[in-house]
């Protein structure tokens, strides 16, 4: 396979090429790789840029010549599967990669166009893109590192061009874990020791430790990536170890009501019901439900009975597990006490709110920040109008609101405590094949 290198810069590709497993597989043969300097495709004294069109500042490299470089190219090689790097291209990942692996693998051509300055003519992508690939939701000064991180991630997984196989198919991203800690000689170096289990000799061991290892560095630092994937139930079962124990409490007291006094408010059963079973299913620890209020916690204890009764557990099975995980609280003080007795440490609290406050706000992408402090979770409610100012000041961090693209933001409590407990902690796959152990 024939690899073109259209660039303003080949001087930038020249030592990259030389290297390691690249430079190995253009001396076996493997694969040629051709550079194409842009700038030799110009007439002397003439630019290869021009202002963009409208609005604005920048320049793009002009389309003919773009066009030049490329029917050169294929008339040297033939038709050649192009792709150009873009910040608005599709962003690289490990499953991307081993989904055009066998395409390029089947090419004897292959093309890449690492454009500079504002970009290229729209029209050109439009023409000849058969792809368009972008790193990441970042800008650099062009495209030739995109290009070339590129080649690195899609030809180790082009047979013959990584030594062992092994080494690639257990890689980091090539299912729902990342890879676990590697250790060499000596033993021990600047007081740290290779873990004896690793020394042990124990292979079953071994590779219990690695797995339990790649899971909890993929829950914290890696979350995302894990819930893209349709995981098997030993999986998520292995994955929930890690998940920090959270907890969610709907507040009935010290509320904004509408005429702007704090006061308390009326629990509704079927708040409890539903986002109990929520708080079921993405496995929160216990639902509280805080109000001081003795004749609504008359009310409430009475339901809860019921369904831990022999009656309610056999009038509906299913709705017996999610009420058995509501907890009766009379204020966020002693919510916030309960958890702390529990569980050892002080909760981490996050309110959630359909405005922001003064308070850190948290993205659903932003499990790490959270979770790497070690701490239970706890994951706060309001009604009527909102929490007052006396909890949120309690409160460590807020999640960022639920919106729609409408001006109408007035959800449920229980309709927002769903989507809150499944953007936070929920699997989305993206990547349905059966996910490896």
């Amino acid at each position: 396979m024939n690899i073109s290198l259209v660039t303003l810069f080949p001087q930038l590709y020249k030592p990259f090429l030389d290297a390691s497993l690249i430079g190995r597989a253009r001396q076996s043969g493997s694969i040629t790789t051709d550079l194409i300097n842009l700038l030799d495709l110009t007439e002397p004294k003439k630019r290869i840029d021009s202002p963009t069109v409208g609005p604005g500042t920048g320049m793009l490299i002009k389309p003919e010549i773009m066009q030049k470089a490329i029917d050169i190219q294929q008339e040297k090689y033939g038709r050649a599967f192009r792709i150009f790097f873009s910040p608005q291209g599709k962003k690289i990942d490990q499953q991307l990669l081993k989904e055009l692996a066998p395409i390029i693998q089947q090419q004897e051509h292959l093309m890449l166009i690492a454009s500079r300055y504002e970009g290229i003519d729209a029209r050109i992508e439009e023409e000849y893109a058969d792809i368009v690939l972008s790193l990441g939701d970042f800008v650099l000064m062009g495209g030739d590192i995109p290009a070339m991180a590129f080649l690195e991630g899609i030809l180790r997984l082009i047979p013959g061009i990584v030594g062992k196989l092994e080494s690639v198919e257990k890689d980091s991203f090539t299912g729902p874990w990342v890879d676990y800690p590697e250790y060499t000689l000596p033993v021990e170096w600047h007081g740290h020791k290779i873990p004896e289990i690793v020394q042990s000799g124990n292979h079953a061991a071994i590779e219990q430790w690695r797995l339990d290892q790649a899971a909890q560095k993929t829950v914290i630092g890696h979350f995302q990536w894990l819930r893209s994937w349709a995981l098997k139930d030993k999986q998520k079962e292995l994955a929930a170890r890690y998940i920090p124990s959270h907890y969610m409490v709907l507040m009935h007291d010290q509320m904004r009501l509408k005429d702007g006094r704090i006061g308390t408010t009326s629990v509704t059963t079927m708040d409890i019901h539903d986002i109990a079973r929520s708080c079921r299913t993405y496995g929160i620890k216990n639902f509280f439900i805080s109000t001081p209020l003795i004749d609504q916690r008359t009310i409430v204890q009475t339901l809860l009975d019921f369904w831990q009764s022999d009656e309610g557990i056999r009038y509906n099975s299913h709705r017996h597990q999610a009420i058995r995980n509501v907890c009766l609280t009379e204020s966020f003080e002693e919510t916030v006490k309960y958890i702390e007795e529990k569980e050892g440490k002080k909760p981490i609290v996050i309110a959630t709110s359909a405005q922001y406050h003064e308070l850190p706000v948290l993205s659903y992408s932003d499990q790490q920040k959270v979770w790497e402090q070690s701490r239970p979770v706890l994951i706060l409610l309001g009604t009527a109008h909102g929490i007052s100012n006396t909890v949120l000041e309690q409160c460590n961090y807020m999640l960022a609101p639920i919106e729609g693209f409408t001006d109408f933001n007035h959800l449920a409590v229980r309709s927002a405590a769903g989507i809150i407990l499944d953007r936070w902690l929920g699997i989305n796959p993206r990547f349905f094949q059966l996910a490896k152990e």
